[in-house]
């Protein structure tokens, strides 16, 4: 793993907004991340406060002046929304095209029409991670948790064979694939290629969400053997709809951005001449917001138009989009405002030395740091984007494949054992119907395999690229 010297990064580092020491930055830390942690477990306060009064709390402790940590914070905020905002409300608005339009429950249906038997888990899976690409992790559940009881219900299967796969494709979607909050800003905070990180993170989550869905349900079934709760099965968004999506046209919309973006990381390394006309031509379709924009363009035609939505339905399926996504755009904010006063304190320099001298891979750093950012907030965007910060200048001498690969090492912690303390395993709790034990022996583990699996593909990964 190509490194850079504390020598190089001193000198290219800006000043820090402290003078402290190693050992009393460190404190700092702890106590910063601290501080977040037990507002939102303990008080129950919004993330958004917590990563606020945290990134005060740790220039404070710290011993940094405090005007220069709200400039540090606030300068952080702005970068982090500049950078992924548009993203994630471009996201937002195709995801709630294809609910709202029918063409998810198309996605759905036509799959499962041609599915029988031992092939259901398989069948699942493939639904949930298609239909996770533009998706929150949040609407996704909603769409599919119908879908996943009737299935149970009606073919006589267990549930946690048919939820478990559901599950797994969705969660590996929301932590390692973009245009999803937490790959996008830690993408953005460690200056990785897009379209690199997204092809590699394909390679990642095919084998994770395979052995972490169909193959983990086979356990999962057996140590929680319940059926589907009638009571929990709610109307499905396009019941009654006079119109839906095509399949293929709904398919070619959900993947226009994930190909675009896949086409420009192919160019770059094939054709690498940015004076030819074929790159410029990919460099601007397979940007971020252009592959995004254009799928939300063109899903205007394919899914709201297909579904019979007039000009008037389409401007107020785009608004209704917006509005959920005001928290989460804040919690992505103050998250970077919180990286960046780590980076300002010199924590990068800290963290330098300390993997320096306990000779830890930067990949394996970087999983660790999440994950115990993971088990302390229960928020996966929460521990991807306080691992970036701190892990963000071991990126700085990296490749671009090997800063790709630090970026899914983060997002694989992230995902780690989710508890009580993660809205995600009460969400997942009530709607199959389990008690706590029971969704930790099937969801918390299957997070846990989806984070180790995750971090051992990329560690292949680096040993092969």
């Amino acid at each position: 793993m190509t490194g850079l010297s504390v020598e190089t990064l001193a000198a290219a580092a800006p000043e820090p907004i402290t003078s402290a020491g190693n050992g009393q930055l460190g404190i700092a830390v702890l106590l910063g991340i601290a501080v977040i942690v037990l507002l939102i477990t303990r008080l129950k306060m919004h993330a958004f406060l917590a990563l606020t009064v945290g990134s005060l709390a740790l220039g404070s402790f710290a011993g940094a002046p405090l005007n220069k940590t709200i400039a540090s914070f606030t300068a952080g905020l702005g970068a982090t929304v500049a950078g992924v905002g548009v993203l994630i409300a471009l996201g937002a608005i195709l995801g709630k095209l294809l609910a709202d339009s029918g063409g998810a429950d198309e996605i759905v249906d036509t799959i499962l029409a041609r599915a029988k038997g031992r092939s259901m888990p398989w069948a699942m899976v493939l639904i949930a991670s298609v239909i996770g690409l533009p998706l929150f992790f949040e609407v996704g559940i909603v769409l599919l948790i119908p879908v996943v009881l009737l299935v149970a219900k009606r073919g006589n299967h267990s549930l946690m064979r048919i939820g478990i796969p559901a599950l797994a494709g969705l969660s590996v979607m929301h932590g390692l694939i973009p245009p999803h909050p937490g790959p996008l800003v830690a993408v953005d905070a460690l200056h990785a290629n897009l379209g690199v990180t997204l092809a590699l993170g394909v390679l990642v989550a095919v084998p994770t969400v395979i052995i972490a869905g169909p193959l983990f349900s086979r356990y999962a079934a057996r140590w929680v053997d319940i059926p589907a709760p009638e009571h929990m099965v709610p109307a499905r968004p396009s019941q009654g709809a006079a119109h839906r999506p095509r399949f293929g046209a709904t398919v070619f919309t959900v993947l226009l951005p994930v190909v675009l973006m896949l086409v420009k990381a192919l160019a770059d390394i094939v054709v690498n001449d940015p004076a030819n006309a074929v790159q410029k031509v990919t460099d601007v379709a397979g940007s971020p917001l252009i592959a995004l924009l254009s799928a939300v363009l063109v899903g205007m035609f394919t899914l709201g138009r297909a579904a019979g939505f007039t000009r008037e339905r389409l401007s107020s399926t785009v608004e209704k989009s917006l509005a959920p996504i005001a928290g989460i755009l804040l919690i992505v904010g103050a998250g970077g405002g919180f990286k960046q006063t780590l980076i300002d304190a010199g924590v990068g320099q800290m963290i330098m030395d300390l993997s320096k001298s306990w000779s830890i891979p930067a990949l394996l750093l970087a999983w660790l740091i999440a994950v115990a950012i993971r088990l302390a907030t229960g928020s996966a965007t929460v521990a991807t984007i306080s691992a970036a910060g701190l892990v963000a200048p071991l990126a700085a001498g990296m490749s671009t494949t090997e800063t790709a690969l630090l970026v899914l090492a983060i997002g694989s912690g992230s995902l780690f054992f989710s508890h009580v303390n993660d809205a995600g395993f009460w969400l997942v709790k009530e709607y199959f119907g389990m008690s706590v034990g029971q969704t930790v022996k099937t969801w918390s583990v299957m997070e846990t395999v989806i984070s180790v699996v995750g971090l051992g593909s990329v560690l292949l990964l680096s040993l092969v690229l």
